[in-house]
């Protein structure tokens, strides 16, 4: 029995270490969004939303577009796409040396190594041009018709 103990040992250490980026970075990042000017609603295409400045908490396997609007701005729209991230590679790396195939799995599959990019999402809004006043469609007053005389 003693000679099955390093391989249990061995087994149980590989599970515990297994997913090193899944427990170092865990499955869902915040997201920062800022605008300029503060104050934009930013509403994401997955149904979230906030006032600017602000974060919001995804999945990091998820990718999304958002839109800022503010009154008197036009609207802005960026895409924030999921990529390898360096903590990611790193968390990776560390399977490599301790986890093995289990921890890189375990890892890809729950999207620990991804990271969202553009993190913070930051618009400059452009400001609107004023509408232009209605035009004055006041005519020049009406003269009276002449009055119409009989001949004769």
């Amino acid at each position: 029995m003693v000679r099955f103990l390093p391989p249990v040992a061995a087994s149980f250490l590989a599970f515990t270490l297994a997913g090193c980026a899944t427990v170092t970075r865990g499955t869902n990042s915040d997201v920062e969004f800022v605008s300029e000017p503060p104050g934009a609603v930013a509403t994401t295409s997955l149904g979230s939303s906030c006032t600017t400045p602000c974060s919001l908490r995804f999945s990091r396997k998820e990718e999304f577009s958002v839109v800022f609007r503010l009154a008197g701005h036009a609207d802005e729209t960026v895409e924030v796409k999921s990529r390898l991230g360096g903590a990611g590679a790193a968390g990776l790396a560390g399977n490599v040396i301790l986890g093995g195939v289990v921890g890189i799995v375990a890892d890809a599959a729950s999207g620990a190594t991804l990271e969202h990019a553009p993190n913070p999402v930051s618009v400059v809004l452009k400001k609107l041009a004023p509408a232009a006043p209605p035009a004055n469609r006041s005519r020049a007053p009406r003269r009276p018709a002449a009055p119409v005389v009989p001949q004769g």
